[in-house]
């Protein structure tokens, strides 16, 4: 370091502090979410989503997921729809990485091709809903940097607040502000803020149900875009844990096979 900066350096040292402090607590937290949900291996569980428009007209998507842990990366994932039969057999299959890109391919029963779904694209909506490509994704503590925020609460249950800022130039999102149950180490909710920085969408998490005596999991997930209007909402059911998924069911052909 130049001499001419040191003082520059200790004038702002308590400052300096003071955000390394809240950067590395945010961090702290963020991993310790990361811990207590490693280990499950793989699940698999039914789902259904409700789009609701700015006037209230709905329509209703029944799909099945299948989620594998892979060590020292991210999940693979593979959600497939079977209503309404307009889209049964749509398949998006997904590769989260702790560094680099996700991998993501859509599979076109109507076209009978797969398509790949380009990393620029990633803040896309996916199938018309109000989550977005990267929203599919696991939320890898390395697609992001942190800040620890303040503690709260969330409809009486206390938490900690922290903002976390998507690493990926290609994220729809600037921040996102999480609210994070204090005793279980679960997001309890989820602000959105797009590219310009304004309040994009919330996500609320309800109904939390233990598994296998350690992993939570949300019945419900609710997103409402408040710049649209619209709103999606995913019910999850039907957990079933360390059922046996393997590599060999989460590939390019496996977009074909679901049905």
């Amino acid at each position: 370091m130049k001499p001419i900066l040191i003082p520059v350096v200790l004038f702002f040292a308590p400052a300096m502090a003071l955000a390394a402090t809240a950067e590395e607590r945010g961090l702290e937290i963020a991993k310790e979410i990361e811990v207590r949900d490693t280990g499950f291996h793989d699940f698999k569980a039914t789902m259904s989503m409700l789009l609701r428009n700015k006037h209230g007209e709905e329509s209703l998507r029944d799909m099945r997921n299948q989620t594998l842990e892979v060590d020292n990366d991210g999940d693979k994932t593979l959600v497939v729809f079977d209503e309404p039969r307009d889209i049964k057999g749509t398949a998006l299959l997904s590769f989260s990485h702790k560094a680099g890109d996700d991998d993501q391919w859509l599979y076109l029963p109507a076209l009978k091709r797969v398509k790949r779904i380009a990393s620029r694209n990633k803040s896309g909506p996916f199938m018309g809903s109000e989550f977005a490509y990267e929203d599919i994704s696991s939320q890898e503590v390395e697609k992001y940097t942190y800040k620890f925020i303040d503690e709260g609460g969330h409809e009486g249950i206390p938490s900690f607040i922290l903002e976390r800022y998507p690493v990926d130039p290609n994220s729809g999102y600037t921040r996102q502000q999480v609210w994070v149950d204090k005793e279980r180490y679960i997001a309890l909710k989820i602000d959105y803020y797009d590219r310009k920085n304004s309040p994009l969408k919330t996500l609320v998490f309800r109904g939390y149900q233990q598994y296998l005596d350690q992993y939570w999991r949300a019945d419900e997930m609710y997103m409402e875009n408040h710049q649209t209007g619209k709103s999606t909402l995913l019910t999850w059911k039907q957990y079933d844990f360390r059922s046996g998924l393997t590599d060999g069911d989460f590939n390019k052909n496996s977009l074909k096979r679901a049905r």
